[in-house]
């Protein structure tokens, strides 16, 4: 094991790939000299500029490239810098990338990875900050994953780089400094579509990914002092999502908070509470909770920009409400 950030760990996930498979390579804005982030830092001094390509700053022609690329025999990492900027290539995604496969009966394939840095990160503000996750997860043909940790973000960005379907992979801008343990091995994956129990409890499951995890960690904590117990599931991949792992956890606790930064109208929340509510509605203990941000733009200044947030005390108080 190291002990690496969450950036350090994404960018070693796909070096390693890239020395695994020479069909794996990547491109986007500003990768030579690292990546917004740094998380594409010394990479093209390995590789050189023809596999870690930096490109014009146009996204439609970025994702072009990458699903052409991808459909020959490669298998492209396309950096989106931001995911709202990843709009000015819907179409590729959706109409493209996603529907290939079915269009021409399973004789073409598109291995693709888009990274997507997502959320509320330092006053952002409204074109910088969104979550857009459930537009995705509405889409057939695309993989959606959301990692929360650093040994995730190397495991499941190798999960994503193997698979031979397209995945939308979105990383949270405000969890690139995060450190954590993550293993050394090469062949160590995180299978797409697995949850992890992040924490175990008895009372009340809370669902979440992505950034969440670690504030209904805080969350159980507050609920802890008040004497009661909070089970938080790590859904890592919102499609296909591990429907058995959650519903075994409100099978033990009889009830459901779901919990995302994303806008909550319209969120992928709520595909998971329909869910639930339609295999075991008659056994919950009390209706399920959705949390979410109100359906308003992202404010540049940070007393705006908290009052959209889901706060662990949120969380908290709902929790011990539905006891």
């Amino acid at each position: 094991m190291s002990e690496l950030t969450y950036a350090e760990a994404g960018k070693a996930a796909l070096a390693e790939e890239m020395r695994r498979d020479e069909r794996v390579w990547a491109l986007g804005e500003d990768l030579g000299r690292g990546g917004v982030f740094g998380q594409y830092r010394g990479l093209v001094e390995e590789f050189g500029p023809a596999r870690v390509a930096d490109t014009p700053i146009s996204e439609s022609t970025i994702m072009g490239v990458g699903v052409g690329a991808a459909l020959t025999g490669t298998r492209p990492v396309v950096e989106m810098r931001f995911a709202d900027f990843a709009l000015c290539a819907v179409d590729e995604m959706v109409n493209q990338a996603a529907k290939a496969r079915f269009m021409f009966g399973g004789q073409a394939r598109v291995p693709l990875v888009v990274r997507q840095p997502s959320g509320m990160w330092r006053s952002s503000a409204a074109q910088h900050s969104q979550s857009l996750e459930a537009w995705y997860t509405h889409i057939p043909g695309l993989v959606v994953s959301m990692p929360a940790t650093p040994a995730d973000n190397k495991g499941l960005l190798k999960a994503a780089i193997r698979c031979d379907d397209p995945v939308i992979y979105m990383e949270h801008k405000d969890l690139w400094g995060l450190s954590g343990e993550v293993p050394d091995d090469d062949d160590v994956t995180v299978p797409l579509g697995q949850a992890r129990i992040a924490r175990e409890g008895a009372d009340v499951t809370v669902v979440t990914w992505s950034k969440m995890v670690h504030v209904a960690g805080e969350a159980a904590v507050l609920a802890d002092d008040a004497g009661v117990s909070l089970e938080v599931i790590d859904l890592r991949t919102l499609w296909p999502w591990d429907r058995d792992a959650v519903l075994a956890s409100v099978e033990k606790t009889g009830r459901l908070i779901v919990a995302h930064e994303a806008v909550q109208v319209g969120g992928f929340g709520a595909e998971i509470a329909a869910s639930v509510a339609e295999e075991m509605g008659h056994r919950l203990k009390a209706p399920i909770r959705r949390l979410g941000a109100p359906r308003a733009p992202v404010s540049y200044a940070k007393p705006l920009e908290d009052l959209l947030r889901v706060s662990p005390q949120m969380i908290a108080d709902t929790a011990r409400g539905m006891m």
